[in-house]
């Protein structure tokens, strides 16, 4: 039996149908490898009765374990919500669930914690399975555009060192995306890869589509520099342009070409005015990237209360 204490963040939005089965394969597992641990649930503005199956599953199977369940104020969406959870765990390591779809074997839940144990402070389980069109477009254009060195990809669930917390927390109180944080906060990281017992789990996965877009919008401005790129080739792009209205305005000059009256002049106008625009768009970015570190500083999430089902 382990003796490091562990936290278990699970994050519940309208999973009733689901958390039975996922609380029936995860917990035998901690229970029969560690000596104590919590279980903190998160319930991001819930409204399928989750809550409600939570508690009659703790009281019928009477858990042992201390169980919290931290009641956000409304509806954050998966990153906010997992930052408060995490925030409240006291565990000396992290288990953060992003959902509770369970397409692995039990035997990965302790496989992460073994490589954890290794040297990591952060390890990752990653399914083989399929992944959306959108989804791989997304990780491909991020880990090209990415200022940091750590790629991102596909994730199950994470076990996190108490270290790595106080790492993350230290760079400041709202974390966007946690999973982009993780990969560059310069600590040792590492992913598990398993066979998905269901390899289009992660397809029929229906979360919030407006919430990964946003989340995805949100991380491309945070942790990426593809907006500068975009701006910054277009501004060379209207560069050689004005360049070469400049030359085709000379060249006509010095040949004696007669053109339409006006054309020239408005042309190269065009020419210049998009190639300033572009200039000055791209010096806003750049100012923007550095403002967006402050953001960090302040916390963005709201937790109406924190309910203990079980107690120690």
């Amino acid at each position: 039996m382990e003796k490091k204490f562990i936290s278990i963040v699970i994050y519940l939005h309208n999973a009733a149908a689901y958390l039975k089965f996922f609380l029936d394969t995860v917990l035998p597992v901690y229970e029969k490898n560690f000596e104590q641990f919590e279980l903190v649930c998160v319930d991001d503005a819930c409204s399928d009765g989750t809550v409600e199956t939570l508690k009659s599953y703790v009281e019928a199977k009477q858990i042992k374990a201390m169980v919290s369940v931290v009641h956000m104020g409304f509806f954050h969406g998966l990153e906010g919500a997992m930052n408060a959870g995490r925030d409240i765990a006291i565990g000396d390591f992290v288990y953060e669930f992003d959902d509770i779809f369970v397409d692995y074997e039990p035997e990965v839940i302790m496989e992460v914690y073994h490589k954890l144990i290794e040297g990591n402070d952060i390890v990752a389980a990653s399914s083989k399975g399929k992944l959306r069109l959108t989804s791989r477009v997304f990780y491909s254009l991020y880990n090209r555009t990415s200022r940091g060195k750590g790629k991102i990809g596909p994730e199950t669930f994470r076990i996190v060192s108490r270290r790595a917390i106080n790492r993350i927390k230290s760079m400041g109180q709202y974390i966007p995306y946690r999973k982009a944080v993780y990969m560059n906060c310069g600590l040792n990281t590492s992913t598990i890869c398993y066979n998905s017992k269901d390899v289009n789990v992660r397809i029929k996965n229906k979360t919030v589509a407006s919430e990964r877009t946003t989340l995805a919008l949100d991380s491309f401005i945070y942790f990426t520099n593809a907006l500068e790129r975009i701006s910054a080739i277009m501004c060379g792009i209207f560069l050689f342009l004005t360049m070469g209205m400049g030359i085709y305005i000379a060249f006509d000059i010095f040949n004696g070409t007669n053109t339409v009256e006006g054309w020239l002049s408005t042309m190269s106008f065009l020419a210049f005015g998009f190639f300033g625009v572009f200039a000055l768009l791209t010096i806003i970015l750049k100012y923007l990237s550095v403002l967006l570190n402050l953001i960090f500083r302040q916390q963005r999430y709201l937790v109406s209360d924190i309910e203990k089902v079980v107690k120690n």
